[in-house]
């Protein structure tokens, strides 16, 4: 059921309540209007966050938003919305704020939740973010599994752009592991991924990969 289906039925709810004496419609009600605000949230999250990429200026909207998000989704019982909702809680913590000490516990959940429901999308993306985690730890052979599962479940549903931008991932782990062939060779993969999937935002990290490699 989209928003607007939702908004209505409460309306319809709210009336036989008032007008039809049946107090039992208003959990309905309650129910349905979390759903949408859940959802409002969780999208309202993401584009605070695309703005922070642009403008990087944090704006403490973001993580409300998101975990207002994931509080509705478990009262509701929606594990997809609540790993998905945790993730990008994490997401908060490890890219606006840098503290991957707090963001890797939320992306483990995330990760958990996601696999009970069979989230393959959100799954790589908790594995993607654990992957850099552990490169910023420098713990390369972890990080490099954690992306190339992601890699993997991404291939899986088709989601190219984010193949790239993993695979970009992965080379530069490759050059910290001494692998420069395997390298230069992620990064033309990642290229014509790209370049086919129309992604621009990952064609410039794929170039500033490459001349960093070259």
């Amino acid at each position: 059921m989209c928003a607007d289906e939702r908004i209505a039925r409460a309306r319809l709810l709210y009336e036989r309540a008032v007008f039809g004496g049946d107090s039992g419609a208003l959990a309905t009600a309650d129910r349905d209007l979390n759903a949408v605000e859940a959802d409002l949230a969780l999208a309202r999250g993401r584009v605070v966050h695309a703005r922070f990429l642009e403008q990087r200026t944090e704006d403490p909207a973001e993580l409300a938003l998101f975990q207002r998000a994931a509080e509705l989704y478990r009262e509701l019982g929606d594990v997809r919305g609540e790993a998905e909702s945790l993730f990008w809680v994490g997401i908060f913590r490890q890219v606006v704020q840098g503290d991957n000490d707090t963001a890797v516990p939320l992306f483990d959940r995330s990760l958990d939740l996601a696999s009970a429901v069979g989230d393959k999308l959100t799954m790589s993306y908790a594995l993607r973010h654990l992957g850099i985690a552990e490169h910023v730890a420098e713990r390369l052979d972890a990080a490099r599994e954690r992306l190339e599962e992601s890699v993997r479940l991404r291939r899986e549903i088709g989601f190219l752009p984010g193949v790239a931008a993993n695979l970009v991932g992965l080379a530069y782990i490759a050059v910290g592991q001494d692998r420069r062939a395997d390298a230069l060779a992620l990064i033309e993969e990642a290229a014509t991924l790209a370049e086919a999937a129309e992604a621009k935002g990952i064609m410039r990290s794929v170039d500033e990969a490459r001349s960093n490699l070259t």
